[in-house]
């Protein structure tokens, strides 16, 4: 039986994982000082001997502090008689939260949804008023090995709710991986993980988010911890609290529905097991963009039903990628990478378009929106440059940052070479005479996706040759193909050729 939260809309601190020492490693606390009553060791000691417990049983709790050992008596101190010791163990240094209104204007930066609304101020107040952390879930699907700027936003929010004071909870979604989000896709998933690729995959994941997110204050949870102990019995109860009606009010699911493509039984089960999430680890808050609202009501809605109180979804508008239309992601080949080197990030960054390096101020700096708008009012490229190095002096360094927009001023910004020009092999069967038309040799060398674009690059005057960047001037111009040719499409992609 699930213990109730409080009425008051904030988090249960017993959280109900109190017998486990192992769970509360994780959770965060300040550094305890002595007290004016007595000192903190003596009221640590008094706390771990009431609940059968020594210090050198518990270690993890002498060392983290007063946080943990209020947690642990929360309910001890609800149901039993408790001595004076622990009474003054519960409330030896409350947790000192900002104003909430200071707390909601750095929460809300950046945020297209919050729902509901009013209830997040109603949890920041209580949590303030009681001295308890919100929890704050994210959960992550390790489908992929690279972190990429759009999966930062949600990551951000939830440092900058770190930095309030609150609690971070991160779900590594071992098993909702292994069905795949069909958030916004018109079809299946074409390829389902293993366990053992989903494994690897969440070991570098949580090697790139600790660059976002303090780990050592986060908790961190496998859904796989809960759903592979539960039974086919559980697993269809579970399912029996949601109604296929309710799963095709979901976009994706609607659009399928209409235009007669599969939904599979499996996609059904995704947001279900996202909203138990929310049950199992008792979230206040959950961080995320707005195409999973679908996911987060439903959480709320099982979390009402289990008598908990029920989770605000605080929800980010999606990054566009390098293309400036379409959301950011590796398959779309339009995304800026956290672990890739400083100058390749920065080539990326001065593709953004000028019409979306707003909304990559918004959610990638902090940077005052005033400011912003004084900086977009200015020079473009310079603006461009700024935001680039400071995105990428959070996950490398202000060196770094510095270097590589110096390398890009000086090789591509300027009229310098680059120092990373690959060689390409060119198929010599190609050839006639030695020579091959301007859109046969963009494309044979990848540096045009189709002929369609090298004819657009070609009538842009983009496509140039050589160290002079001479440029083409016809997509049917005859081109000399010698090794060691220096072939540009645009300023950011080149190469020279290497027959074979």
């Amino acid at each position: 039986m699930r213990q109730k939260s409080g009425p008051d809309g904030s988090g249960d601190p017993s959280y109900g994982k109190t017998k486990s020492a192992d769970r509360l490693k994780t959770l965060f606390v300040p550094k305890p000082e002595a007290s004016a009553c007595g000192s903190y060791k003596e009221s640590q000691e008094a706390g771990a001997s009431e609940q059968g417990h020594s210090l050198a049983q518990a270690p993890e709790i002498g060392h983290h502090g007063e946080f943990i050992i209020r947690f642990r008596f929360t309910r001890q101190l609800m149901s039993h008689q408790a001595p004076s010791s622990l009474v003054f163990c519960a409330r030896l240094i409350p947790m000192d939260f900002l104003p909430v209104e200071e707390q909601l204007q750095i929460i809300t930066r950046g945020i297209e949804k919050i729902v509901p609304q009013e209830e997040l101020r109603k949890k920041l107040q209580h949590s303030k008023d009681t001295g308890t952390p919100l929890r704050i879930k994210y959960g992550i699907d390790p489908t992929g090995i690279d972190v990429h700027l759009g999966h930062t936003v949600p990551l951000r929010k939830m440092r900058q709710f770190q930095e309030l004071g609150h609690q971070a909870v991160i779900i590594i979604g071992n098993y909702t991986a292994l069905v795949g989000d069909p958030s916004g896709r018109d079809e299946a998933r074409s390829k389902r993980l293993t366990e053992a690729e989903v494994e690897l995959n969440a070991t570098t994941y949580l090697q790139q988010v600790g660059k976002v997110v303090d780990l050592s204050r986060a908790e961190i949870h496998r859904n796989g911890d809960w759903f592979g102990k539960m039974t086919f019995a559980s697993v269809l109860s579970l399912c029996g609290r949601v109604t296929v009606a309710q799963l095709l009010t979901r976009d994706d699911f609607a659009k399928r529905y209409r235009e007669e493509k599969p939904i599979f039984l499996h996609e059904c089960l995704y947001p279900v097991m996202q909203a138990w999430d929310s049950v199992e680890i008792r979230s206040d808050v959950e961080l995320g963009g707005t195409e999973q609202l679908y996911s987060f009501m439903l959480a709320r809605d099982l979390q009402a039903q289990e008598n908990l109180n029920q989770q605000i979804a605080v929800m980010s508008p999606i990054l566009v990628g390098l293309d400036g239309v379409r959301r950011m992601g590796k398959s779309l080949g339009n995304y800026i990478g956290i672990s890739e080197s400083p100058y390749d990030m920065m080539k990326k960054f001065m593709q953004v378009p000028d019409d979306v390096m707003k909304m990559y101020f918004e959610l990638l700096t902090e940077v005052p929106l005033i400011e912003v708008e004084r900086l977009l009012a200015g020079h473009l490229k310079e603006a461009k440059v700024t935001l680039a190095k400071l995105v990428i002096a959070q996950y490398h360094s202000t060196e770094d940052a510095d270097a590589a927009a110096a390398r890009w001023q000086a090789e591509i910004g300027g009229e310098a070479l680059p120092t990373d020009i690959p060689d390409v092999v060119l198929d010599a069967s190609l050839l006639t005479d030695g020579n091959i038309t301007a859109v046969k040799l963009l494309t044979a060398l990848n540096l045009c996706p189709s002929n369609g674009e090298a004819r657009r690059l070609i009538q842009g005057g983009g496509a140039k040759l050589g160290e002079d960047k001479t440029t083409i001037t016809s997509h049917d111009q005859q081109i000399a193909a010698a090794e060691g040719l220096l072939v540009w499409a645009g300023k950011k992609k080149y190469c020279r050729v290497k027959l074979g």
